[in-house]
């Protein structure tokens, strides 16, 4: 049923010792090869465009002859897939061929494939590879290669023949296991934590029964010369490792290279460059001036994305033209919260060093932490320097882009310990008032609320969109453009429209503001007299869609309700076509103004620890502190809506303000970015769409404490996917039959270390609890944290009767999850870091 093989063999994994692995820092002389590298860090979508067809292009496009190495995978399924994603992209059929390499047998296979074994010494295979143009390794146990490929240290025939076509011009590529092949020192085996615990403690038994895995590495087949490769690096957050191998086995001035999923690094041996394609970024991390004074200091960690090049001659890097420097231009100044686990905003590393520290004038340092459950572990502190800097544009419509360069690092042991608190001194509830009125007459419109980021590419969202209006022959769209401080995201939404087929004269960008824009010669400022505007109504009117743009939710609702907090004629007139059957719709703050009560600002830990409070004060407030309430539109009368909801980690200020202020029995929800709920009112059900997830809160058995309100027990937490569906009479969770049950059938079985940073593996909520917890068959329950000034909060997952995951693959061989019904108990503490 399953779908990978991972073994996790302990009495197999080489003790991290220097001697032990002498002949790893040996690297290969510097070879004249002609031949490139397209190195994909796992997770390679099958509509990830642009990395095909460079390979393809590598290959020789039309002429290409293409090889692919089946090895490392438990089923040659992945093999299979990857040849039919070629011929989708053009090669032919008659031009991909599966070479019959591997040193185990295949799960999905009538054929023992065990017998293979010799095969690596053919003269025939040799043959074969001599008139190919291109090899690809897919993924799996990259152990399970070198041993194919190589025999008692001695390289096969077939290996030869495929360094002999690489040298003379041929593309060798490779996917996750296939990545890690790539450089001469490869890593088999660790995380982050083991790695850590292994350069401190150099215990040999450390790792055996914890929940953290040492670091093991060996001799990879070296087609990359210039460094050393990691993969799976933000999901897996792999950084600490790939940086400890490098101290430990990296002399000769190069540079670590940690490539995300669905992103690849593509070496060009001929012109000494690697350019970054994809989806995500890749990590550059030097040691070559690092310290090792009991700490570890002046670690230098780089990020590159897409369009972004390295000369590995030089160590030279070549930022996109397309983007722009943040230094001396930071957009952001606010306060930054370390990053102690779920509950930091921008919790995976690029996010959090780029809008955290690179990108806010606010910052000059920021810290995350990484320990086993005894609190045993490290600080790990990013410094900006005078060579720090940021580059930034808009990629895929308006979603922000980084590069990071030249950010300091440094880890220090620490020990962490904590202890309950007995009261919440710091908490103020809410006197935040707001009326439960809900329309009795039914609503014919239906609702796509996106939870900001919404790609132009997202068709899945777009058509939608599209479709409830009426097709896109017949919709007539009004954009509201009052939050945003620009015409820019009212423009290029025009555009995305036009785009997929509505007509430009069926679009309007209503006169609907109280704030003037920049860039454009009209003060906007005066529409705020457009609210009770009769001409304006009258357009309303005859539309059947409406769409608010992103940015400052306080400026929609100001724009559109008068002064004593009534419906504006313009609101009105909205809420008409709306029960009429109008398809509303909004991202980001358009999403925020959906339901009755709108939370308007505040941030995860300030929500628990602080509670609420009156004041506003724009940016600094959306990005942290306690919650600030204002009165939303009410379209979505079923709940309460947060929005930017994993990427900002809003899970805690949803829970405090659905507790205070949402209604019996009904639940909260949180909506990713690039993703949308659609609420079907005729139906009673919310459907997902889109990229990423749909958190639902159920409050229905929380417990809490007159003494103490920001403590919880017993809040039902699930992140459905797209193609899932809640039912909002019965609070239900149905679940797309694409996916299958993991409970009974859980494929991995590990002990978890608590959630504690960006260090720490599976950063998304529902990765982590997806991995972690619901397809662990070892785990019960799972803990993250969430401190400042030694004040903080424990959260603990927990299996219940009731709780159970849900899998299948998606774009190729992409895990995805959804997960239903796990309790969450959250507790204030008192942190004491030694």
């Amino acid at each position: 049923m399953r779908k990978k093989f991972i073994a996790f063999l302990i009495s197999f994994i080489l003790t991290f010792s220097v001697s032990g692995l002498s002949y790893v820092r040996a690297q290969s002389s510097q070879e004249d090869i002609q031949g490139n590298l397209v190195i994909v860090g796992g997770g390679l979508g099958s509509s990830n465009k642009g990395v095909y067809e460079r390979f393809i292009e590598l290959a020789g496009s039309k002429k290409a002859k293409i090889g692919i190495i089946p090895a490392a995978s438990g089923k040659l399924k992945s093999s299979l897939d990857f040849k039919q994603d070629l011929i989708n992209y053009g090669v032919s059929p008659e031009s991909v061929e599966i070479l019959p390499l591997s040193n185990h047998d295949f799960s999905d296979t009538d054929e023992n494939e065990s017998n293979w074994k010799n095969q690596a010494n053919s003269l025939e295979i040799a043959k074969q590879i001599r008139g190919l143009t291109a090899i690809w390794f897919v993924g799996g146990d990259q152990q399970r290669i070198v041993d194919t490929l190589r025999r008692e240290g001695k390289d096969s025939i077939v290996l030869k023949e495929i360094w002999d076509i690489y040298r003379n011009g041929a593309v060798i590529g490779g996917t996750s296991a296939g990545a890690a092949i790539m450089s001469n020192t490869m890593i088999t085996g660790g995380d982050s934590l083991g790695a850590l615990k292994g350069y401190y403690e150099k215990n040999q038994n450390q790792g055996v029964g914890k929940e953290y895995e040492p670091l093991s590495v060996e001799k990879g087949l070296g087609f990359f010369q210039n460094g050393i490769v990691d993969q799976h690096m933000d999901e897996r957050a792999r950084y600490a490792r790939l940086a400890i191998t490098a101290i430990q086995y990296e002399n000769n001035g190069n540079l670590a290279y940690g490539i995300d999923e669905d992103t690849a690094m593509v070496v060009s041996n001929k012109e000494k460059t690697i350019e970054v394609i994809g989806r995500s970024g890749v990590s550059v991390i030097d040691v070559n001036e690092a310290k090792r004074n009991g700490n570890l200091e002046n670690i230098k960690i780089n990020y590159l994305a897409q369009g972004d090049k390295i000369h590995f001659d030089t160590n030279s890097i070549d930022f996109s033209k397309n983007k722009y420097e943040t230094k001396g231009y930071e957009y952001y100044s606010f306060k930054t919260l370390p990053n102690t686990g779920l509950l930091t905003p921008y919790g995976k590393l690029k996010d959090y060093l780029a809008y955290s520290l690179v990108d806010n004038e606010s910052s000059q340092e920021v810290k995350s932490y990484l320990y086993g459950k005894e609190g045993r572990g490290y600080e790990i502190v990013f410094r900006k320097s005078k060579d720090t800097n940021g580059y930034w544009n808009y990629t895929d419509g308006q979603k922000d882009d980084y590069s990071i360069q030249n950010v300091t690092m440094d880890i220090y042991p620490k020990k962490l310990v904590f202890n309950e608190q007995d009261s919440a001194i710091d908490y103020k509830k809410s006197d935040f008032t707001v009326s439960n009125y809900t329309r009795e007459e039914p609503i014919k419109g239906n609702l796509v609320i996106v939870g900001g980021a919404l790609g132009s590419s997202n068709s899945a969202v777009y058509n939608k969109l599209i479709e409830l209006a009426g097709g896109p022959e017949n919709a007539k769209v009004g954009i509201i453009p009052a939050a945003s401080t620009k015409l820019t995201s009212s423009n290029d939404f025009t555009k995305d429209l036009i785009n997929y087929g509505v007509k430009k004269d069926s679009i309007e960008i209503l006169p609907i503001s109280s704030h003037d824009f920049k860039g454009t010669p009209e003060d906007e400022k005066q529409w705020i007299n457009n609210m009770n505007d009769d001409q304006l109504v009258k357009k309303i009117s005859k539309l059947n869609c409406i769409w608010f743009v992103g940015g400052d939710q306080t400026l929609i609702t100001s724009s559109l309700l008068n002064e004593n907090g009534s419906n504006s004629k313009v609101l009105d007139a909205i809420w008409k076509i709306y029960e009429n059957g109008a398809v509303i719709g909004g991202t980001s703050a358009g999403a925020a103004i959906m339901s009755n009560t709108m939370i308007a600002g505040g941030d995860s830990y300030g929500a628990l620890r602080y509670g609420f409070t009156k004041s506003y004060n724009d940016m600094e407030q959306q990005e942290g502190g306690p919650v600030y309430l204002e009165k939303g539109l009410n379209f979505f009368q079923d709940g309460i809506v947060d929005q930017h909801f994993d990427k900002k980690a809003r899970l805690g200020r949803l829970i405090v303000t659905a507790n205070e202020k949402g209604k019996k029995n009904q639940l909260a929800f949180g909506v990713d970015e690039d993703t949308a709920m659609i609420v079907n009112n005729k139906k009673h059900q919310v459907d997902v769409v889109g990229r990423g997830g749909l958190t639902v809160i159920d409050l229905s058995k929380i417990k809490t404490s007159k003494n103490m309100p920001n403590k919880y027990k017993n809040v039902i937490v699930s992140v459905v996917s797209p193609g899932d569906h809640v039912n909002l009479l019965t609070n239900e969770v149905s679940l797309s039959n694409l996916k299958s049950s993991t409970k009974g059938f859980e494929y991995y079985d590990s002990k978890v270390a608590p959630y504690t940073g960006v260090f720490s593996p599976h950063g998304l909520l529902k990765n982590f609890l997806a991995y972690n917890l619901v397809d662990n068959d070892q785990t019960k329950e799972v803990h993250s944290y969430s401190f400042n000034d030694a004040k903080g909060f424990e959260l603990t997952f927990r299996k219940t009767a009731e709780t159970n995951g849900y899998w299948t693959y998606k774009d190729g061989q992409k895990d995805d999850y959804s997960v239903v019904n796990v309790s969450l108990d959250i507790k204030p503490i008192n942190v004491v870091i030694r």
